[in-house]
């Protein structure tokens, strides 16, 4: 049966807080760490950790970089042009934040954008593209906050995928998630994939994220994956180029090009990364929950941001549920005649029975004033109806026929044919629930050869058992 996977993003989507929720689902975080290893790039650790998000216990994912890789890009003031205090996103609980530099784990946010990236995320992932026709490095306005930018295309990210030991499931993910990105960038910028050059997301964190997103999907086997509509801020965001409005141009593309759906909250700041988005876009594969689920598994992934609600992604394993027993299709017609003689009866009964009914038969009863009539019982289907009740009307003297669904234990059987003294003769073979096989002669087919051979009826249904037997 298909694993499926369900993604509620009450806070928006990052790519560590995917990695997270999919680690606290279930994922091997040892062997997660063995794949992340292999990727060929250094200049990170990796943490994982657990903490509160409000009441919720949530797993925290953090790729850590070293002083040479890290962005330093987490100036709040700069990005929303104030303090970050609360009314900007419920960045902090206390109203304002340090300007200090903090690594991967930093509070909610993480860098400044390029042209067309993401702001500071709930999930700490570093973001931002530029193509390479409009990137022209650090303004001196932002000089001050970085210390190490790598700017790599769709080719050199896809080659550190490409040159790990990640399973072929993993790297398929991976790169499609990358190749989702890049189509996002070429049409903000109107140019070809192949010229975009990613900004942040081409840093080695981004990098992991994706990575580690794409091998905990693979090792939990998630065939399917239903994806709550994205809550999403509002504002801008200033850039090496500019203010930009959120949500940013390329998670609006993501968004367009995959029907990934937004749901504005009103809070100020970006909840949707770019990165969250292409990764949403690339494992989603349906619209929506199956009609009835068992829930296997519940995951809960940290974000960076204090809200007044718990910045956490949820994932659920979900087992879709067995399609109840349909209603069976056999429906009971009956009636009764007391004005009916039992030879009318008998032809009814040939003629329902060569019309496809399952069964047809009538029994004695006392109708009004004592008076002794025939019940009369049919089994067909309901396409069946029609026809059924039409013979009847047509020859007999009812006025009104009763139907109801009738739901029956049938045991597997067969028809199969036996050799006799006598010739061929057909059987029904049915198996009962002990797998013990019992043989039924067929009326018709004894009474045929009994006529054939001049033979007692007796005889040749004797002999039918004892072939059927041996």
């Amino acid at each position: 049966m298909a694993r499926m996977l369900y993604l509620e993003c009450p806070t928006g989507i990052a790519g560590d807080m995917l990695v997270a929720a999919l680690l606290d689902l279930g994922a091997n975080e040892e062997g997660l760490r063995t794949a992340l290893a292999s990727l060929p790039a250094e200049g990170y650790e990796v943490r994982i950790s657990r903490k509160m998000a409000g009441a919720l216990s949530a797993c925290d994912f953090d790729v850590v970089l070293d002083e040479e890789h890290e962005n330093h890009d987490h100036d709040m003031a700069w990005l929303y042009g104030d303090a970050g205090n609360d009314a900007h996103g419920g960045y902090s609980p206390e109203g304002s934040i340090p300007h200090e530099h903090h690594h991967h784990d930093h509070e909610h946010c993480h860098d400044h954008h390029s042209h067309l990236g993401g702001t500071p995320r709930m999930g700490g992932e570093a973001f931002g593209l530029e193509s390479h026709a409009s990137h022209s490095g650090n303004t001196p306005q932002m000089e001050h906050h970085h210390h190490h930018h790598e700017h790599r295309g769709l080719a050199e990210c896809l080659a550190i995928i490409d040159g790990s030991e990640l399973p072929a499931g993993a790297k398929a993910i991976a790169t499609r998630a990358f190749d989702i990105l890049a189509d996002a960038e070429a049409k903000a910028h109107g140019t070809a994939k192949d010229e975009v050059h990613f900004h942040e997301v081409g840093a080695i964190d981004s990098i992991v994220d994706i990575a580690a997103a794409a091998w905990c999907l693979d090792d939990l086997g998630i065939s399917e994956t239903v994806i709550s509509p994205l809550a999403e801020g509002e504002g801008t965001v200033n850039t090496a180029h500019g203010p930009l409005p959120i949500p940013v141009p390329a998670t609006l593309n993501i968004c367009t090009a995959h029907g990934l759906i937004l749901a504005p909250t009103g809070r100020r700041g970006e909840l949707v990364t770019p990165t969250g988005a292409a990764l949403a876009a690339a494992i989603r594969t349906r619209d929506a929950l199956p009609a009835s689920y068992a829930i296997k598994a519940v995951g809960y992934g940290a974000g960076k941001r204090a809200y007044e609600i718990p910045s956490v992604l949820r994932a659920t394993l979900v087992e879709e549920a067995a399609a109840p027993a349909s209603p069976s299709d056999l429906w009971k017609l009956e009636t009764e005649v007391d004005d009916c003689p039992g030879e009318a009866l008998g032809h009814v009964i040939d003629r329902l029975l060569r019309a496809g009914a399952r069964e047809a038969h009538f029994l004695p009863c006392y109708m009004k004033k004592n008076r002794p009539g025939y019940q009369l019982e049919v089994l067909c289907e309901s396409v069946d109806i029609p026809a059924m009740e039409q013979i009847i009307f047509e020859d007999t003297t009812t006025i009104g026929i009763r139907r109801m669904q009738m739901e029956r234990t049938a045991l597997p059987r067969e028809e199969v044919s036996v050799e006799t003294p006598f010739g061929t003769a057909l059987c029904k073979r049915v198996v009962l629930p002990t797998g013990e096989a019992r043989m039924y002669p067929e009326y018709t087919s004894v009474a045929a050869l009994a006529r054939a051979k001049d033979a007692s009826y007796q005889a040749v249904y004797q002999a039918v058992i004892a072939a059927a037997q041996a």
